[in-house]
């Protein structure tokens, strides 16, 4: 091609050794258009010839050989012809903003109004909806930090909650047995003992209280 051509920025070439074809996308959103499928009769029975005798023939090529071959075979006017064909045809589906050159598809990213897409010129009551939105999503999030969701825990950490040491049930603080299998908790250990007569802390295995001789 000797001359400039546009649209041509966000597209896919899918050509292969059959024919040519190409897809264009909108430069915003990437919904695209497909061109249609134009048959490349210039030049491919001998190269795919070329390319089968480079991998069967009696010599030996690799099959970055045999892909240089179909290349050549898509490649060439055939193939600029096809896609000069395909912009013209891609271009009616499309709508170019003279502020950005930006092209973009009429249905969902042009402003009819302003002749602009919509990244330059936003469509009114899409920017104000989405504002709105916006706003709300902001002042809930502002309203739902100033909320207290914490007064009721305790922070000093005299209600947490522990686990059962044979079935990992999870125990609230005070329980003595567990409510999954029944076992005894901490809670439920003893805690010391004391003389009946006076008070006085006596170790498990004492008989008799070590202050006042009272039996244990």
């Amino acid at each position: 091609m000797n001359s400039m051509i546009q649209f041509v920025a966000n597209h896919d070439d899918l050509s292969t050794d059959k024919g040519f074809q190409f897809k264009f996308y909108c430069d915003k959103c990437r919904n695209g258009h497909m061109s249609r499928f134009l048959p490349n009769k210039i030049g491919i029975a001998g190269e795919l010839m070329r390319a089968a005798g480079s991998l069967f023939g009696g010599h030996f090529y690799d099959a970055g050989t045999a892909a240089y071959h179909v290349q050549r075979a898509i490649g060439g006017k055939a193939h600029d012809d096809a896609l000069e064909t395909a912009v013209q045809e891609g271009k009616t589906y499309f709508k170019q903003c003279t502020r950005c050159g930006h092209w973009v598809c009429p249905d969902v990213c042009w402003n009819h109004t302003a002749g602009l897409c919509e990244d330059c010129a936003p469509d009114e009551h899409e920017e104000l909806a989405a504002q709105q939105r916006q706003a709300a999503r902001e002042q809930i999030q502002t309203k739902t930090r100033a909320q207290d969701y914490t007064q009721n825990l305790d922070f000093l950490g005299t209600a947490t909650i522990t686990q059962c040491g044979s079935c990992q049930a999870k125990l609230n603080a005070g329980e003595k047995f567990c409510p999954e299998c029944g076992k005894p908790s901490a809670a439920a250990q003893p805690r010391g003992k004391f003389c009946g007569d006076c008070g006085a802390a006596v170790k498990p295995e004492q008989r008799f209280c070590a202050e006042c001789g009272g039996k244990q």
